[in-house]
C-alpha cells in the first residue's frame, strides 16, 4: 500500500471511538455522597450515562475511571446493565487530567477517536454523542458547547470589575470531547509533564495550538454537581416520559 493510499484509504464501516468516563471525582458539593451512585430516574447517575454510549453506534468500547473504594461497586453495576460493549475499569488518578489520561492509555491503541465525558452528565443524548464524533473525524478535536445566558463579569482578586466580555462569543463547553487518539494522549501528557491545572480536555488539546471545533449541545445535557441538579434531572426526565 502506497503513502497516498494510506492517507486517504476508507475506513472501515462500524464503531471507530472509544469512550473515556471520568467518574473519579470526589463528589464534594453532594452531601458526602458519591453522586454518581445516585439515583436519577430510577437508576444511578453513572448508570445512565453509560447507558447512552452503550447505545452510541460509533463507540466500540467504553473505558471508565473510578474511585479506588468504587471498583467493585461499579463492576457490578456495569453487570447488572448488561453492557454488550467492551467495558473497562481502571482505577482513577489524582486529578481529572490524570484520571482521563490513564483511561486513554487504556483503550484500544486501534481506536482512531477518543470520546471523553463526564459521568456526572447522565442526560446527554446518543444524538449529541453522534454529533462530536462526526465533527471530531473532520476536525481532529470537537466539544459540545451552549451560548451563554447570563451577563459574564471578569473580576479581580478584590472583586472589582475588570471586564464585561461580549456575551454573543461565549459558549458554556459541556461534555462530550472527542479527539483524534494519538492527538488527546499528546496533549494530557503533555499537560501532566508540565503540571498544568485544566479543567477539561479541550484545554490541553489548546495548549499545544490545535484548534477545537464546538457542535451544538443541548441545554438538557447538565452536570450532576449539588442535590439541586438531582432535583432538575429528574424533572426533564418527568417531561420527557423517562422516570423509571
Amino acid at each position: 500500500m502506497g503513502l497516498l493510499d494510506k492517507i486517504f484509504r476508507r475506513r472501515p464501516a462500524g464503531p471507530d471511538c472509544s469512550a473515556v468516563i471520568a467518574a473519579a471525582g470526589s463528589s464534594r458539593r453532594m452531601e458526602g455522597e458519591n453522586k454518581l451512585l445516585l439515583p436519577v430516574g430510577g437508576i444511578p447517575v453513572l448508570a445512565k450515562t453509560l447507558l447512552a454510549f452503550e447505545n452510541a453506534p460509533s463507540v466500540g468500547e467504553i473505558v471508565v475511571a473510578v474511585r479506588e473504594e468504587d471498583l467493585l461497586t461499579v463492576g457490578d453495576l456495569c453487570k447488572s446493565l448488561g453492557l454488550t460493549k467492551p467495558v473497562k475499569l481502571i482505577k482513577g488518578g489524582e486529578d481529572r487530567l490524570s484520571s482521563v489520561l490513564l483511561a486513554a492509555l487504556e483503550c484500544d491503541p486501534d481506536s482512531p477517536l477518543l470520546a471523553v465525558h463526564d459521568g456526572a452528565r447522565p442526560l446527554v443524548s446518543v444524538e449529541l454523542i453522534e454529533r462530536v464524533i462526526a465533527k471530531a473525524r473532520q476536525c481532529a478535536a470537537a466539544a459540545a458547547a451552549i451560548p451563554v445566558k447570563d451577563t459574564i463579569k471578569v473580576a479581580g482578586a478584590d472583586g472589582v470589575v475588570q471586564s464585561t466580555p461580549d456575551r454573543e462569543t461565549l459558549r458554556a463547553v459541556q461534555t462530550p470531547q472527542a479527539f483524534d487518539s494519538q492527538l488527546l494522549r499528546a496533549a494530557l501528557q503533555s499537560a501532566k509533564d508540565a503540571s498544568v491545572s485544566l479543567t477539561d480536555d479541550c484545554a490541553a488539546v489548546e495548549r499545544l495550538g490545535k484548534a477545537v471545533a464546538l457542535v451544538e449541545g443541548e441545554e438538557t445535557n447538565l452536570k450532576i454537581t449539588t442535590p439541586l441538579d438531582l432535583l432538575v434531572a429528574e424533572a426533564i426526565l418527568e417531561e420527557r416520559g423517562e422516570l423509571g
